[in-house]
């Protein structure tokens, strides 16, 4: 039987990306992309979980894994999303559901040997909370709270709205991540540390909080923050997911400090250059010596 650090759950869309000057880009994303990219650059044994219809699964090509490790489901449809970005730093945009892939679900997931299941979705309704509830007898859950508060209408319009389950889901998830428009959402607070302790009170075990600014990681005790240092914006996007995947795959091995570091870092190095990240573990300990010592 295959042993995996993370096998990551999500899927790989298309994405339509106009910036402030309206200019656009057509290109692969999603959370399944970037995230398997950066834990698997790290140096660690990762494999990817994705459905597409069977016409787009060129998409495949995009991710960086081996053939081996990445595990093609045929849906429906693809995900596909428009983004569009009203500010030079894409802090704010405006987004759209092309079209959604069908959910996944536990008959989906490989018979493997898996240390964390990371769940990387980008719309509600892509996991269920019998999902998270079977994985979480298997090994721990890791979840980006990105597909549990950001819907779709009928139309396309996408927006966010509170997790109505969260309070019974939480305790099921190891690692728990949210940006800091998310956990506002999540828990009313723009105080990115007393929201960790509301989301750790609730039951998550460990909290991952990003911010354009730094990076903070709360498991009760333990409370860290670490300054994101890129030093332009070129890959902004999937930086959270980069951020995460680093984070808990580092984990495994390293106490919080060192796991945000590593995975700041990572995220940082990722954001001066397009797509996924592509270096290796050599090249983030180079960015931390050079950045953050």
């Amino acid at each position: 039987m295959k042993h995996y650090d993370t096998l990551t759950i999500g899927h790989i869309s298309l994405d339509y990306n106009i910036d402030h000057l309206d200019q656009l880009v057509i290109e692969c994303g999603g959370a399944v992309l970037y995230s398997s990219a950066a834990a698997y650059a790290l140096g660690h044994k990762v494999a990817a979980v994705t459905k597409l219809a069977p016409e787009d699964k060129d998409r495949l090509s995009q991710l960086v894994l081996p053939e081996e490790d990445i595990y093609f489901i045929p849906s429906a449809k693809s995900t596909s999303i428009r983004n569009q970005y009203h500010t030079a730093d894409k802090e704010r945009r405006t987004c759209t559901c092309i079209s959604q892939g069908d959910p996944f679900r536990i008959e989906d997931i490989p018979e493997v040997e898996c240390e964390i299941y990371h769940l990387a979705g980008l719309i509600y309704g892509d996991f269920d909370g019998a999902l998270i509830k079977s994985l979480a007898k298997r090994g721990k859950v890791a979840l980006d709270v990105q597909a549990m508060l950001r819907h779709a209408s009928p139309e396309g319009a996408m927006y966010f709205e509170d997790w109505a389950d969260k309070k019974e889901l939480l305790p099921y998830l190891t690692y728990f991540k949210t940006d800091a428009a998310e956990a506002e959402i999540l828990t009313g607070t723009t105080d990115r540390k007393k929201a960790a302790q509301m989301l750790y009170d609730w039951g998550a075990k460990e909290i991952v909080i990003t911010h354009n600014t730094e990076v903070l990681a709360f498991d009760g005790k333990t409370l860290c923050t670490c300054p994101i240092k890129a030093r332009n914006l070129s890959g902004r996007s999937g930086r959270g997911d980069t951020t995460f995947a680093a984070y808990i795959t580092e984990r495994l091995n390293a106490p919080i400090e060192d796991a945000l570091l590593w995975a700041t870092a990572t995220v940082s190095a990722k954001m001066e250059h397009r797509g996924p990240y592509r270096g290796t573990r050599s090249d983030i300990q180079a960015y931390i010596d050079q950045f953050y010592r």
